[in-house]
């Protein structure tokens, strides 16, 4: 079987058999790819914790029909052995695995959406900004990746001068007053005003920013993420809103850090 070595973020983790666990991970070179990790639930399993969600792994595997086989697996950053030990950060971290998961497809690449995944974890981990801060950033984000990005300024449908008040999520973003439809939402400017920060990476704004504005923010973007993929994120479910201070101060945007 032809062996192959990529770097990868663990996404999430199923028992197989009765020692064994199906890994799925988001790899720089492959995408998103299933591979099996025998023994790993044994006491005395060699790759220890090193196959958990959130950790950041050098992996030498070989391919499968179905199932490709970890054969090796070196830690590069244990952002989740860092992340379980406070509540807030690991609930957000949840639910950008989760919607890791959810926007890429196996063995399809996606090196932006690989290194947004890795910039998300390792600014949860350093603490710098408010978890529910990070979690609408890495959201947000990883739309406009995928194709989806909000318009938080001129009309979504008509292309109409901004900025307007309603927000349609069926329509992609802002829109006028003629483009707006029954249903539409009406929220403060102060609200799309964040969201914009928050895609743009201006965080001086954002950790600035009220708390009535960022609990509006976060429902708007989390309705947006699920209309687009057509279902829930359990996950987003669980997410601790509570603000947080920053452990460390951040003079650039973390999120765009390669390391």
């Amino acid at each position: 079987m032809p062996l192959y070595r990529d770097t990868g973020v663990v996404l999430r983790t199923h028992k197989l058999g009765e020692a064994d666990r199906i890994i799925t991970m988001l790899t720089r070179g492959r995408g998103k790819v299933r591979a099996v990790a025998k023994g790993v639930r044994r006491t005395k399993s060699r790759f220890g914790a090193r196959l958990e969600p959130g950790m950041h792994v050098d992996v030498q595997c070989y391919e499968g029909r179905n199932l490709d086989t970890v054969t090796q697996a070196v830690g590069v950053d244990s952002w989740g052995h860092t992340l379980a030990s406070r509540y807030s950060d690991w609930t957000a971290a949840a639910a950008i695995l989760e919607t890791a998961d959810r926007l890429t497809e196996e063995h399809e690449v996606s090196v932006q959406q690989y290194h947004l995944l890795c910039g998300a974890l390792r600014t949860l981990t350093a603490g710098e900004h408010d978890s529910s801060l990070v979690l609408d950033a890495y959201l947000l984000r990883a739309l406009a990746v995928a194709g989806w990005a909000p318009s938080l300024h001129d009309c979504a449908r008509c292309g109409a001068d901004g900025p307007h008040r309603a927000f349609q999520i069926a329509a992609g973003g802002s829109v006028c007053s003629q483009c707006r439809t029954p249903g539409a939402s009406a929220p403060a400017p102060a609200t799309t005003a964040l969201m914009a920060s928050l895609l743009a990476g201006d965080w001086a704004h954002a950790d600035a920013s009220p708390m009535p504005a960022r609990r509006e923010s976060s429902g708007l973007t989390a309705a947006f993420l699920q209309w687009h993929l057509e279902r829930g994120v359990r996950s987003l479910g669980l997410v601790d809103r509570t603000p947080q201070p920053p452990r460390a101060p951040a003079l650039d945007d973390p999120m765009t850090r390669t390391r």
